[in-house]
Order: C-alpha cells, then structure tokens, then sequence
C-alpha cells in the first residue's frame, strides 16, 4: 500500500479545517440570528396575538358592536378584560373582536351567531392569550372544557367587573360560589368545616386541571402536609391531636403508620375532607 504524499495530506487537511470553518460560521450566524429575535421579543412590553379569523370578514370597530349590544359595550369599561383595548384607528379591532373575530359578516346577516366567534362555546378563543391555561385542560383530570360541557363564561366574566365571578380576589368565600354552583355537597355549612374551605377551594384544587386526581394541587399526603407539618412526639403530640388544630402528628406508631394504607383521606381516618357534622377530627 503506496502512503499518501505530503501534498496528498496537507489537501485532505485543508479541506477538512475548510469544512468546519463554514459549519462554525454557519453555526455562529444561526446564534446571531436567534439572539436578535430573542432581543426583539424582550423588548415588546405587551405579547402580540392574533384575533380569531372569520373568512370572508372584516373589522369594524366597537362602536358597531353597541348598536346591537348597548349594555354590554357599556359595562366592558369595568371589565378586567378591557385593558385590552387600544386607543387609535389602526387599533379599532382590539375592542370586541379582539375575542369575536372580525364582525362585519355578523352585522351584514343581521346577526347569525354563524358569523361571530363565541368563546362561550369555542375556548381556543380564550386560549390564543391564556395558552398556559389550554395546556392546562390537556391534563388528564380537568375540568370537561373542551368536550364542551363546561365553558370558560362559567366560571370567569369577559364582559364586567373582575373576572372571577363572585367577588374579587380577597373575597374567597364569595368565589367559592362558583365551585357550589356544580359541587353542591361541599357547599356545607358544616358544623366542623375544614379550615381550607375558608381559604378558597383552590388551595387544594387546581380549577383548570392537574396530574392529580380530583385535580389536586399535590399528590396524596403531600398535600396535608403543605399545612399540617408539624412534627411533634410524646405528650404534646398526643395533646395536638386531640386539639382540633392544624397539626399533623408524624411520629413512630402514629400517622406515618397509616399512611402506608392510602391518603390521609383514603385510609379510613380523615373521610369528610371538606367538613363533618359530627367530628372535629373529619373522620366522617
């Protein structure tokens, strides 16, 4: 076998460094390209989202809208949702439409709701600026959205006042309604109600969907023991428990034995999750 001249080799050489300087300048324009995208989109102060499209349809502006919908164009001022809205000619599409979609076409038929967008009963509406929520609904315990017996608007009000239906945020009692509206056995009262219950079903439920059963925030006793932490032995032990305080016992021959068999509320101990009539403990 003839060995290769030191021409041969300082061509295959060259060819070789060639190749992977284009790949590197390549590379290094791909980076250059990303990092200007990257700095453009930091330096939007509102995302950009598309309204929905209807073929054939074109925009007309708020005012349009208030010839048929006076009351509810009137009350979108208090609405959350009317942040949104821009100021200006080029912006007469960010008011209604922004979530119907263009209305000319609506307004021409005299109205068909064939011609309009409703998030009411299309949530991929609401999902173009909530898309954390629609990732949310793809979860296997949710609640039944995009099957469509459950709407956004039942829940949540588009067109006036606070979102939440029920009250504002430090309200928690008054937005535990819209749970009650369909989960009427946690309604109570209770005479022993759980202390969470005043704290607003979401802190133990995920209200759009979780991995979790009953789309609970946590997994089995670790969602107990995000309040009830406490670990106590011996006498004081025994008087927590019998306290009817937020205390979980966690000790050798206590709890932790019980756990073994299922949840805190699957192991026949704490049954009545939401509040008992006749156990301080909720047992039952």
């Amino acid at each position: 076998m003839n060995r290769p001249s030191f021409f041969q080799v300082r061509s295959f050489l060259t060819r070789t460094f060639q190749g992977r300087r284009a790949k590197i300048a390549g590379l290094s324009a791909a980076c250059t390209a990303l990092t200007l995208v990257l700095i453009s989109c930091g330096t939007l102060s509102q995302p950009i989202v598309a309204p929905p499209n209807i073929p054939g349809a074109t925009f007309v502006g708020t005012k349009a809208c208030a010839d048929c919908h006076e009351e509810m164009v009137r009350d979108f001022k208090t609405a959350d949702h009317s942040r949104l809205m821009a100021p200006g000619k080029n912006a007469e599409n960010a008011g209604c439409e922004s979530c119907h979609g263009p209305g000319s076409l609506h307004i021409s038929s005299g109205g068909s709701s064939r011609m309009i967008v409703n998030p009411g009963k299309d949530p991929e509406a609401c999902f173009k600026c909530h898309l954390e929520i629609r990732s949310k609904f793809m979860l296997p315990y949710r609640h039944a959205v995009m099957e469509g017996r459950v709407s956004c608007g039942d829940c949540h009000n588009p067109h006036k006042g606070e979102m939440f239906k029920g009250g504002g945020a430090t309200n928690m009692m008054t937005r535990n309604e819209i749970c009650f509206q369909c989960h009427t056995a946690q309604r109570g009262p209770f005479v022993f109600e759980h202390e969470a219950l005043r704290e607003g079903c979401t802190t133990c439920h995920d209200p759009h969907g979780s991995v979790n059963q009953k789309m609970l925030v946590a997994r089995n006793q670790i969602l107990c023991l995000k309040c009830h932490y406490q670990q106590q032995s011996g006498f004081a032990a025994s008087a927590n428990s019998n306290s009817g305080g937020r205390t979980l016992v966690i000790g050798e021959g206590s709890h932790s034995s019980r756990l073994s068999q299922g949840t805190c509320w699957s192991g026949g101990c704490h049954e009545a999750v939401h509040g008992s009539q006749v156990n301080s403990h909720l047992r039952y």
